[in-house]
């Protein structure tokens, strides 16, 4: 028998058997609450001027079109070009892409990522052939008015970052205003609005972001304070982010003789953020870094337990530097450099929702995977624009699990998370996460509950079930339906490698009235 039936029916014995976990639904108490945008998702800046970005394991190079030509040389300072490929600026009008996004609504958009650190915002409708003196690629006012039509249509809300290499600089080096009060006002002059933006995409990294040679934590203090004051007295209702660091904990980056300190950042910059960002990848691919992590890790603890330590890390800084202030992982993956081959299968699904779980317990307030439809790790093919496994796992993330957070508490053999049900008044839903490749698990509720349990036929699977069914688009690009199975009161099988939410509708819990 398969493992998606055992997870199913819940009636029959896998190989061995974890203790039962009993959880009454109705007494857990409430920790906290998340932003209703907490799963959040990301569009490169790469994706929407056109340029080379990650290549795919499974893809060469393409030619860049005329379309696209100005930015076909863009990639990271230091970087090795063999790893990236060019594609043409993706089709944000497709229907395809509009209805899965807004089947996630609502959410933040954040357009950014390393490459908007030296992209040129065109300054009227001609679109210059070649990035201007100091920048590596083009943004035209087209391509951005598309951004903002995307986000409208699908109900997000944009999250971006400035330019911040050498063509937004004066002679002296200092950090000019110019060309993101003309980014701000064309936005504003089509009915656009940018909701939030950090000032450098991972200014950890400066170096690799195309800043100054010798751009240090006192440059960026200085140039953090002048982005501020340009905010607060041209743009007051935007959010402020920061810093959006990288690379202290997991896939550590600090040896870099130009890594810049979080620490040294924020002691340069002062106060001023609203919000307290940071990025987090548990590793780097082995696109980058051949044998730096292995599929046999994927359900480990110690490779899960990574975003804790990321969190952790950053959290006291926060609470240093800016307390109070409310935390935002605003870029997050299986892994950096466009994830490993098993990023875009069932496997990382895990992750995925471990990672949500985990840090809403912990009190982080939004989260940004990156990206939704770009190299291995998106929620999406880009070529096809189908959804992944963990786009079916964020859509029941969506659907299910509301912005109320609850303790489950912390188990051996189950990872159990709690959240009041979205849209149910009293209700509760619960995410019940196995990564024991080979043992059941069993979970004891004193209610009848709806399950929804994600399973594969094997762990690196492009594909995803739901209670032994495939999910798969109709044939309208129809989103299917996500039908649960009534479980009545009492043990519930979580089979070995599966997922399952379960959602309690007469639970009472008071804490989600």
């Amino acid at each position: 028998m398969g493992i998606a039936i055992a997870a199913l029916t819940g009636s029959q014995k896998a190989t061995a058997q974890a203790p039962t976990l009993s959880v009454d639904p109705s007494r857990l108490p409430r920790l906290g609450t998340v932003d209703e945008r907490f799963q959040s998702y990301n569009l490169e800046m790469v994706e929407v001027t056109g340029g080379r970005f990650w290549k795919p394991y499974r893809a060469s190079a393409s030619a860049p079109s005329a379309r696209g030509a100005d930015n076909a040389g863009n990639v990271p300072a230091g970087s090795n070009p063999d790893l990236y490929a060019y594609r043409e600026p993706i089709d944000l009008s497709n229907s395809r892409l509009r209805i899965l996004a807004a089947a996630l609504a609502p959410a933040y958009m954040r357009v950014s990522g390393t490459w908007a650190n030296t992209t040129y915002f065109a300054e009227n409708d001609e679109t210059p052939a070649t990035p201007p003196n100091g920048f590596r690629a083009v943004l035209s006012r087209e391509r951005w008015k598309a951004v903002i039509d995307l986000a409208r249509a699908v109900n997000a809300e944009i999250v971006t970052s400035m330019a911040t290499g050498p063509g937004v600089r004066d002679a002296a080096g200092r950090w000019q205003s110019d060309q993101a009060r003309r980014f701000f006002a064309y936005t504003r002059s089509i009915g656009g609005r940018i909701a939030a933006a950090e000032f450098m995409n991972e200014p950890t990294l400066a170096a690799m972001g195309g800043a100054p040679d010798g751009y240090d934590a006192a440059a960026y203090g200085r140039d953090f304070k002048a982005f501020v004051a340009f905010i607060r007295t041209s743009e007051p209702d935007v959010m402020v982010l920061g810093p959006g660091s990288i690379g202290e904990t997991a896939a550590p980056q600090s040896s870099r003789p130009s890594f810049l300190s979080t620490r040294d950042l924020l002691a340069a910059s002062g106060s001023g953020i609203d919000v307290f960002s940071y990025h987090h990848y548990g590793a780097v691919s082995q696109r980058c870094a051949p044998g730096q992590t292995t599929s046999e890790a994927a359900l480990s603890e110690a490779w899960l337990a990574s975003t804790d330590q990321t969190r952790a890390y950053y959290q006291s800084l926060r609470d240093e530097f800016a307390p109070d202030k409310p935390m935002w992982l605003t870029e997050t993956a299986e892994t950096a450099c466009g994830g490993n081959p098993w990023a875009s299968t069932f496997l990382d699904t895990f992750r995925y929702l471990d990672q949500l779980g985990r840090l809403a317990r912990a009190g982080v307030k939004m989260v940004a995977h990156n990206t939704l439809a770009a190299s291995d790790y998106g929620l999406l093919d880009e070529k096809t624009l189908q959804p992944r496994p963990n786009y079916w796992a964020a859509l029941l993330w969506r659907r299910l699990m509301g912005t109320t957070v609850l303790d489950a508490g912390v188990h051996d053999g189950m990872r159990l998370y709690a959240h009041c049900r979205r849209g149910v008044r009293g209700a509760v839903a619960l995410l019940a996460i196995n990564t024991d490749r080979t043992n059941a698990a069993t979970l004891r509720l004193p209610v009848t509950s709806e399950r929804y349990t994600l399973s594969a036929d094997h762990l690196q699977s492009a594909g995803a079930k739901l209670n032994g069914t495939a999910l798969d688009l109709g044939p309208n690009d129809d989103l299917p339906r996500l039908a649960a199975v009534t479980s009545p009161p009492g043990s519930i099988e979580i089979g070995p490698a599966t997922i399952t939410f379960l959602t309690v509708g007469d639970a009472k819990n008071p804490a989600c009235d």
